[in-house]
């Protein structure tokens, strides 16, 4: 079976600024990325169909036969059943809506051939706080889906305690010390060489990936995925790290989505609520304005090598583009276009691109890594097309 993850042009918009260097299908939820879930579930390897930007580093795979798979729907029970009995011109839609149909090429099914997908068996990424709103769920499933007739490793620390520990799942190779576990409402599950520093207090559901690090004292908070690599202290809840990003030391995040290699400074903070609890505004990368959620919590959208200096305070409902450079006081734009330099109390400039390459590279080489030329051609096409206006 071929599965190519396909996209709606209006819900990559609205994914943005983590859309701008990732097709929809290799965003990260729960504890997988969305083509890993089909990878799972379905036992097979799954391509992408993308922006021709971003095509070249991540691969179209094209048979005689594929599963064409709308990448902005997540594979439910009810939808994996109906993808794999999907037969040649056969197409699913979701009140008209395409979700994915059998064919040799994009684009080609039989309009007489449609199976209805109910909406209750639906669960669609449409925009920003979908993230971290479906974050538990995805956990949750994502944990049965990975641990299923498996075991988990003990821990042997006898410091550390553990609440509901049916609930959790700990990889080989796991290093936990005097922390707590609570899963009494949601899974925990620990990937392989994650550390747990001391002091650590972590509440279900949620998700250390691995290789990841929750340094001593943190507080991890329920529906929290740190993805591959990262290093996160400080309280956090309802938040998703990407991977290979740090937030260190002390400094609050909530209900936010951070992407790959970014750095939070030391007692970074961000608001998730308003004073006067209304609605949040977030940036809207298809209308180029400030655009009401519809949500009363949400936090901060960071793309990509982006970096916030000590003690930066990001307003609520803040979005921040790719290889942006933020620091200085008082709180922040609500929107910081990629390849920013500097911040709201001293103005924002243009972030060079050698000088952004150079600091990116820097900060690959900490894992023995380096910007590819794909990469390079991917960053110069999102700064020939950045938008300007600081909102």
């Amino acid at each position: 079976m071929n599965i190519i993850l396909f996209e709606d042009a209006k819900y990559r918009n609205q994914l943005k600024p983590l859309t701008l260097t990732r097709p929809i299908g290799d965003l990260r939820l729960g504890i997988l990325k969305i083509n890993e879930k089909w990878e799972q579930l379905l036992n097979t390897k799954v391509t992408f169909l993308t922006e021709s930007y971003l095509q070249k580093k991540f691969k179209y795979v094209a048979e005689r036969q594929n599963r064409y798979v709308n990448s902005s729907f997540l594979p439910t029970p009810a939808l994996v059943k109906l993808t794999q009995s999907l037969i040649f011109g056969e197409v699913i839609k979701c009140k008209g809506e395409v979700v994915a149909y059998c064919s040799d090429k994009f684009g080609d099914y039989n309009e007489n051939k449609v199976i209805e997908l109910k909406p209750k068996d639906a669960k669609v990424l449409r925009n920003l706080p979908d993230l971290f709103l479906q974050n538990a769920d995805e956990i949750s499933s994502d944990y049965l889906l990975l641990t299923v007739n498996r075991k988990s490793n003990k821990i042997t620390d006898p410091h550390t305690r553990t609440y509901a520990a049916k609930n959790i799942f700990i990889e080989k190779d796991a290093n936990l010390k005097a922390c707590i576990l609570n899963a009494e409402n949601g899974p925990i599950y620990i990937g392989e060489n994650a550390i747990v520093q001391e002091g650590a207090v972590i509440i279900g559901p949620a998700a250390i990936c691995h290789n990841s690090m929750v340094a001593f004292g943190a507080r991890i908070r329920p529906n929290t995925t740190l993805g591959p690599g990262s290093r996160v202290g400080g309280e956090v809840g309802n938040s998703i790290f990407y991977a290979n990003s740090n937030k260190a030391h002390d400094g609050f995040l909530g209900n936010s989505y951070i992407g790959e290699w970014c750095n939070l400074g030391a007692n970074t903070n961000n608001s998730n609520l308003k004073n006067n609890y209304k609605e949040v505004s977030l940036y809207n990368y298809n209308e180029k304005a400030l655009v009401n959620s519809g949500e009363v919590f949400c936090g901060t959208f960071m793309g990509d090598f982006t970096k916030a200096g000590i003690s930066t305070m990001f307003n609520t409902g803040t979005v921040i583009g790719v290889s942006a450079n933020v620091f200085g006081a008082g709180f922040q734009a609500k929107f910081i276009p990629s390849f920013s330099w500097g911040g709201n109390a001293e103005g924002y400039a243009d972030y060079r691109f050698d000088k952004a390459k150079e600091v990116i590279n820097a900060t690959l080489a900490r894992r023995e890594k380096e910007l590819s030329t794909d990469d390079i051609k991917i960053l110069n096409h999102i700064l020939e097309h950045k938008p300007t206006e600081i909102a």
